[in-house]
């Protein structure tokens, strides 16, 4: 039976630029053609789509009586870490059925310490780490040692990560501490730096949740990262490479596997989300932060890891669509069952 989908997403042209924004102040809002190639996906499996937008223009919508079986999110909001929580906040409010991960999850893993500290109560390997704002003495937080990588701990896209984040000395430290509270306006996530290789995988399901093929990351080609990382420098000049499968053995790309579905559940991530990951020189990895609203655009790496699953684009939007509508009980296969 074709469903009406509604599709809330931030676009990086709705932004509204401040004075002060850093210049990658809209790193993790989409384009158009990532709305559209999402609208094509529904509709080659029959489902009417609405377009809705924002936060602001889905409270409009329903003002003017807005009717979709199930909203599919990918607003990632504006300003504040709870933005990520507006859209599912006002639908959940409303009663209406959305895609992804709730409020409460959303909120968790934008805020990095918090997501860490869930992982630390359920066993998931993941990096020391320390929370430093401007004026905390820095000597005294600092119980891991050098060299750490410092981060902000309420964005995502790699936003306010340079070639100057990790850091080797006090003076160093207290920079870039200063640098993301001052012009992120918000605590610096000190972690330490893992010397290793760099993965992603994409993780898809509710009940029983499959770990898609595993990405490795490339910086100009190299694999074996050792003392370099992603950064958003990296992104601008589109120097990182995707390899999916991952050339590892299978071992290892069996316990990033795990590791990640272990990551997924423990902050109840739903239906989709992707796990970033360091592994060390001896082969250890270790969960860098998750992302419940991975990246859609067909040439992203989640639809890559479902393309080496077997998956086309289409196939794997719409199974996505079909984890959230089975939640709520409006999949067609429950809908037979049903009659």
């Amino acid at each position: 039976m074709t469903k009406i989908i509604g599709l809330t997403y931030d676009l990086k042209t709705d932004w509204i630029k401040k004075a002060d924004d850093p210049i990658d102040a809209t790193a993790e809002l989409d384009g158009m053609d990532t709305v559209d190639a999402l609208t094509n996906a529904f509709q080659s499996a029959g489902h009417q789509v609405v377009q809705i937008g924002n936060a602001k223009k889905l409270l409009a919508a329903l003002n003017h009586g807005l009717k979709v079986d199930l909203v599919f999110n990918i607003a990632e909001g504006h300003r504040g870490r709870n933005r990520e929580s507006q859209i599912p906040n006002i639908l959940e409010m409303f009663d209406i059925p959305f895609s992804g991960a709730d409020a409460l999850t959303l909120g968790v893993t934008l805020d990095k310490a918090v997501a860490k500290k869930c992982w630390v109560a359920d066993g998931v390997p993941t990096g020391k780490f320390f929370e430093a704002s401007l004026h905390d003495d820095l000597r005294r937080l600092n119980t891991i040692g050098y060299p750490l990588i410092v981060k902000t701990s309420q964005e995502g896209t790699s936003k306010g990560i340079t070639k100057n984040s990790r850091v080797e000395n006090l003076e160093q430290l207290q920079h870039e501490v200063e640098k993301i509270c001052k012009v992120y306006k918000q605590p610096a996530l000190c972690e330490q730096f893992i010397k290793g290789t760099e993965f992603t995988v994409a993780v898809i399901g509710n009940e029983n949740p499959i770990a898609l093929p595993v990405v490795q990351y490339a910086v100009g080609g190299n694999t074996n990262m050792g003392n370099e990382f992603y950064s958003y420098e990296h992104i601008v000049a589109k120097s990182v490479q995707y390899i999916c499968p991952a050339q590892i053995d299978v071992q290892l790309a069996k316990k990033l596997q795990e590791v990640a579905i272990a990551a997924y559940k423990s902050i109840a991530c739903r239906d989709l989300g992707r796990v970033d990951f360091r592994v060390d020189e001896k082969g250890n990895p270790f969960v860098l932060e998750i992302n419940p609203l991975p990246n859609l655009s067909p040439s992203e790496v989640f639809p890559m890891c479902a393309k080496a699953y077997g998956l086309t684009y289409n196939q794997l939007i719409n199974k996505i669509l079909d984890y959230a509508l089975s939640r709520y009980g409006l999949s067609l296969a429950q809908e037979a069952l049903s009659k």
